[in-house]
């Protein structure tokens, strides 16, 4: 009785956990698409001398509206931790990023540093790496799942925990 009691968990264990997988990444991929909208409108209505600044905003607040809403009418505990995805994002273009070597145009003799803040964040000057688009491929994306991610954990109600008997 005992084994087939402690199969059972093992199977609900299994498939919760492929649920969360698929929760997760889709939770992530609907993150990402609103990050992929917010860069098709302004491609679109293309405004002259819109900061960088603002666009990592804009890629802060949309995501973190649409996380709060998605999670709001359909509670999701993993729709909170697809941060992590953005954090394993930016980490993985920075050692790529570190890695390319410099030299005119190209954050000449930078450290480490100022490797990373010219290049995903354009902050004194873009440092010429990646061809100036270090906000567009690392940043924007990144701060597109922390801001979601922030909106539906603000959003998500813990189940209360069912009364013993």
């Amino acid at each position: 009785m005992e084994s087939s009691l402690h199969a059972t968990e093992e199977e609900a264990g299994s498939s919760n956990l492929g649920h969360q997988a698929l929760s997760f990444f889709l939770h992530a991929a609907l993150a990402l698409a609103t990050w992929f909208l917010i860069m098709l409108v302004g491609y679109a209505l293309n405004p002259p001398n819109v900061s960088q600044l603002f666009i990592l905003v804009l890629c802060l607040a949309v995501p973190f509206v649409v996380g709060f809403l998605v999670n709001r009418f359909r509670q999701n505990e993993m729709a909170g931790l697809v941060w992590l995805l953005g954090l394993i994002w930016i980490l993985v273009i920075a050692l790529w990023v570190l890695d390319m070597p410099t030299g005119p145009n190209q954050c000449f003799q930078c450290d480490a540093t100022t490797k990373l803040s010219r290049t995903f964040l354009s902050l004194p000057e873009p440092s010429g790496l990646v061809d100036n688009d270090g906000p567009f491929i690392a940043t924007w994306p990144a701060a597109a799942l922390l801001g979601y991610a922030i909106g539906a954990r603000i959003a998500y109600k813990k189940p209360e925990p069912e009364p013993a008997d």
